[in-house]
């Protein structure tokens, strides 16, 4: 029997009980994919991020109760979190390798994490507003797509009346639908929803805001933005968009650490 550290790291926020919480197992060596997924079930959060230190480089992985991810914001930032916390408590940048040979820069600036993520540009689809009007409960004034659906409405009130059907949404081709709009007293504002991820609505999905960051700055003109994701824990981004990156910033707090026992 294997005894593994386990944080769990509310991120996107610096306040306790706010933001999104994810799980981080730092490994000594890869468990079995299985194992991992079983883990990520267990843990029953949108994601659980892996990661092991091998010649002085970070590895990592993330799952979420069904699926493992190319890619996630939240527990990107809640490992991060606890490499500087926990393991390196001196540096100040970090090197996050994925699966897919993605190389994930992370800096902390005054108590605020920065990640460099790649710049996803989505274009506009034309054929599935009926789909998402049925899906939404309201129709969008522009549909774009990348890795997800980015669904764009005229203004907040908009966003936060989305009452979804997820079983229409599920069958829609997308991993995940974001909705987003101007925000009042942010930049733009957002909410994502990934039925088919096992994740109903995501308190904050970074991963998101790849596609969000481009969008907003060229309609928006500002190469730096503030954004906030509108679910009922709700949470705080800083973004610069860098032509084909984005840097994505966010506070993180540690609420619990333990053992799991494999």
């Amino acid at each position: 029997m294997n005894k593994i550290k386990i944080y769990q790291v509310d991120a996107f926020t610096g306040t306790m009980f706010k933001g999104n919480p994810a799980a981080v197992c730092p490994l000594e060596n890869w468990l079995p994919d299985d194992i991992l997924q079983s883990v990520a079930m267990e843990n029953n959060l949108s994601e659980t991020a892996f990661f092991i230190k091998k010649n002085d480089k970070f590895l990592i992985r993330w799952f979420t109760p069904k699926v493992e991810m190319n890619l996630c914001g939240h527990a990107t930032l809640a490992a991060a979190h606890i490499i500087f916390s926990e393991i390196d408590l001196n540096k100040k940048s970090i090197e996050l390798h994925t699966k897919n040979n993605e190389v994930l820069k992370i800096n902390k600036k005054n108590n605020i994490l920065y990640m460099n993520f790649p710049s996803y540009k989505p274009s506009e689809i034309k054929d599935k507003y009926e789909e998402l009007q049925l899906s939404l409960g309201l129709l969008p004034s522009i549909f774009l797509a990348y890795n997800y659906g980015v669904a764009v409405f005229n203004n907040e009130k908009d966003v936060t009346s989305i009452e979804p059907d997820f079983t229409k949404l599920e069958n829609l081709p997308y991993d995940g639908i974001i909705v987003t709009a101007p925000g009042n007293n942010v930049d733009f504002v957002s909410r994502f929803f990934a039925p088919k991820l096992g994740i109903l609505e995501d308190p904050v999905t970074g991963s998101a805001h790849c596609e969000l960051i481009p969008y907003w700055s060229k309609r928006l003109k500002k190469k730096n933005l503030v954004a906030r994701q509108l679910s009922k824990r709700g949470g705080e981004l800083y973004c610069s968009e860098l032509k084909d990156r984005v840097l994505i910033g966010g506070r993180a707090i540690t609420y619990l650490s333990g053992s799991l026992y494999i």
